[in-house]
């Protein structure tokens, strides 16, 4: 939402449920790049929530939006409330609740079935600022952001610079365990999946494991065209030999960690990435369905093209 996006992108968005009728549409206000230090919108979750008239205001422009548009519902990704290096205060997490409140009851005053979501990390240090009891209260279901476990931003924090996956099952299994400790019912989690990889330049040539040490991001991908990060899209070029980035000589047989439900390999001597493919994805699909998850989301559909998850929805019904 910024001053380069023409108002009839969103009308546009909506438009799909002439195509399809029952189809719901969100929009997500939001996004780590919205809170990045030094923006101008860094603040503004922040202030919004900070006052019962900021918070009856935002709600009320909300609805008015929603219905200009033909939404049908608002996710909130505030990344993240009560965080330091995020701009964040600790009254955050309070009014955050307060907050949700407040646009639960607007929505329900205004004669639309809008729905309300918000987006939550896997992370215990961003998500030990939500309270999650209260929160859940008001909103329909939480988006867990299941993917970028791991990125070159471990160099500096305590992991330290070694190659992970950034979509282990392992770790989202002990991600969700934040959640059941305090009561969220797994049918209120929407399980995030990936549509790209993570990537790294190795340190050691010869070591090429998980654990192994990396000296920064990979070289940017033909269109992604950023470090660190591949494209569904680019890692299966770099494996059938198309890409147009990647000096590759020899055939790639990537590993797939059963146990993680991960896969990873190394191209080009010292490039290294995970990313999930049908295999993988269906592990963690089974997972999600074995413990009744209310869900699946991913990010982002521009970024590949994988054959369809299926999930069995908690209440019962078909896939």
């Amino acid at each position: 939402m910024d001053s380069d996006t023409p108002s009839s992108l969103f009308k546009d968005a909506t438009n799909v449920k002439s195509i399809k009728s029952d189809i719901e549409v969100f929009v997500s206000v939001g996004g780590w790049t919205f809170s990045d230090n030094g923006t101008a919108t860094q603040p503004v979750y922040g202030e919004i929530a900070a006052s019962a008239a900021n918070r009856q205001l935002f709600a009320d422009n909300v609805v008015h939006f929603l219905k200009q548009y033909g939404f049908d519902g608002l996710d909130i990704d505030w990344e993240y409330p009560g965080a330091g290096d995020r701009g964040g205060n600790p009254e955050d997490t309070a009014n955050y609740v307060l907050l949700l409140q407040t646009l639960r009851e607007t929505f329900d005053a205004s004669g639309n079935d809008f729905s309300l979501t918000f987006t939550a990390p896997s992370s215990y240090w961003y998500l030990r600022w939500f309270d999650l009891p209260s929160m859940i209260k008001y909103a329909d279901w939480i988006n867990l952001m299941t993917y970028d476990l791991h990125g070159v931003w471990d160099s500096t924090d305590p992991i330290g610079s070694i190659v992970q996956a950034h979509t282990n099952l392992t770790e989202i299994k002990q991600s969700a365990e934040l959640f059941w400790r305090v009561d969220i019912p797994p049918e209120k989690l929407v399980m995030g999946f990936g549509f790209y990889g993570r990537s790294f330049t190795l340190a050691d040539t010869s070591c090429t494991k998980p654990g192994c040490p990396f000296k920064g991001a990979s070289n940017p991908g033909p269109c992604s065209d950023t470090g660190g990060i591949l494209a569904y899209y680019e890692i299966q070029a770099i494996l059938d030999g198309t890409s147009t980035s990647s000096k590759r000589s020899t055939t790639i047989t990537p590993v797939h960690d059963e146990t993680d439900a991960v896969n990873y390999f190394t191209f080009d001597d010292d490039q290294w990435v995970s990313y999930d493919d049908s295999t993988t994805f269906a592990q963690k699909v089974a997972w999600a369905n074995e413990v009744g998850l209310g869900g699946a989301m991913i990010w982002a559909s521009d970024l590949g093209k994988i054959e369809p998850l299926v999930m069995k929805p908690s209440w019962g019904t078909d896939p």
